[in-house]
């Protein structure tokens, strides 16, 4: 397996991504891109609904593309707006991306890449749980 990152290409999809979002109420659409422990690229995007509540961010739908693809991690992550920034991925996303990155996943920033752990910090993950279920 490849351990390099090459960010340019993820933040290439993540753009590409951007295009597919489905946001008519904010108007601010969303593209995220992940590359697998196996090495394939998979994106996602924001999907509002008219319930504000009910819509997904990018990056939940990446996940989502992940998993349905029969995998289940993610080495490193890029999230993009529509204009190409870099954006970084809100409480409720970083805590769906440990689920399935674990701490040691690398998060895109305009600074360089980030551990997950760094900006989860004390997240309460799989490791816990595993530590009260028999």
């Amino acid at each position: 397996m490849n351990t390099e990152i090459d960010w340019n290409v993820l933040r290439h999809k993540a753009n590409e991504m951007v295009l597919r979002a489905y946001a008519p109420y904010s108007r601010y659409p969303v593209g995220a891109a992940g590359i697998t422990s196996e090495g394939e690229i998979l994106g996602g995007c924001n999907v509002e609904n008219v319930s504000y509540g009910l819509g997904i961010c990018a990056e939940v739908s990446l996940i989502a593309h992940l998993v349905s693809q029969g995998q289940r991690s993610v080495r490193a992550v890029s999230v993009a707006d529509a204009n190409g920034k870099v954006l970084m991925p809100c409480g409720r996303c970083r805590q769906v991306l440990l689920e399935h990155g674990g701490r040691e996943l690398l998060v895109d920033h305009p600074a360089g890449p980030r551990r997950l752990a760094d900006l989860l910090p004390d997240a309460f993950g799989p490791d816990d749980i595993a530590e009260v279920v028999p």
